[in-house]
């Protein structure tokens, strides 16, 4: 698997990112058989978040064993300093380590989040403070939305962040104002020498509303690709932007073995642009976000 630099902090992490997402809500069995399969297939960037049900648990569980051969982040969702420093403690231990690689501010999809996040006694103080005592080895920040590029490139006016966690894949690259607000974050980004990463690679559009003929299959709060043609597409048209270091894979175990067969059979972005011009029903994710 492709390995690409995380930014300054000069580590280099494979292209997939296991997303913790995935194991929210399932058995110790599937969780422990996917993150097997992902660490047969050279992956080794594991993220996850404290509000994603039982995902820290269970990669707790496989530290002792991975932890020195890993990437390891977390998120914390909370806004104020003393609840992002007990969030952050409690993911160390659920995690059952003394460090994460990084700890980033989750959700932070809009401008009035942002300023709850680093305003003083927001979130971004604990982030630092957990940094400097060690416990975390560098500060990001995630968002989803519309506004997320937008907000994110003002974050790094605020503070600078060593990752940027956004949303990108060919649906949003056809919005002219998201895909000026992302080359403008990416600009700021490869000026500051942060790392960059994605989410929603394999995203098709929200889960249709009052069509009894479609069932939410999937555990994903959007509607996923799930067919190899616009998998493989969706994968190679976001890693052909040699800027982003990572993305995330898709939030639930059934598709993960199709991400990781996909990312070895990459094919230029314009023929993925092609098979992905072409998809039914491909829309934003984003015209509704389900929290």
């Amino acid at each position: 698997m492709e390995h690409r630099r995380l930014g300054r902090l000069g580590r280099k992490n494979s292209v997939l990112i296991f997303g913790g997402a995935a194991l929210s809500e399932i058995t110790e069995e599937e969780a422990d058989s996917a993150i097997s399969l992902a660490l047969e297939a050279g992956v080794d960037h594991f993220d996850t978040a404290a509000d994603y049900g039982d995902s820290e648990l269970h990669y707790g569980r496989w530290m002792p064993e991975i932890r020195d051969d890993i990437f390891l982040s977390t998120k914390t969702g909370e806004r104020d300093r003393d609840d992002a420093r007990r969030q952050i403690e409690a993911s160390l231990e659920r995690l059952r380590v003394d460090r994460v690689d990084l700890i980033q501010l989750h959700a932070v999809g809009d401008l009035e989040d942002l300023d709850r996040a680093t305003r003083s006694g927001g979130s971004l103080e604990a982030a630092v403070e957990a940094r400097d005592e060690g416990l975390v080895g560098a500060v990001g920040i995630t968002g989803h939305g519309h506004e997320a590029p937008a907000t994110h490139l003002e974050a790094l006016r605020r503070y600078s962040f060593d990752t940027v966690l956004t949303p990108w894949n060919y649906i949003l690259s056809t919005d002219e104002g998201y895909r000026r607000d992302f080359e403008a974050l990416v600009e700021e980004i490869k000026r500051q020498d942060a790392g960059l990463m994605t989410i929603k690679t394999v995203s098709r559009r929200n889960w249709p509303e009052g069509d009894p003929t479609r069932d939410q299959r999937y555990t994903t709060w959007y509607e996923p690709f799930d067919q190899r043609e616009y998998v493989d597409a969706a994968v190679s048209f976001v890693l052909s932007y040699t800027e982003i270091t990572g993305i995330a894979m898709v939030g639930d175990v059934t598709l993960v073995p199709m991400m990781l067969e996909a990312e070895g059979r990459r094919t230029s972005r314009e023929e993925a642009e092609k098979v992905l011009a072409a998809a039914p029903d491909h829309s934003s994710p984003f015209i509704s976000v389900p929290f």
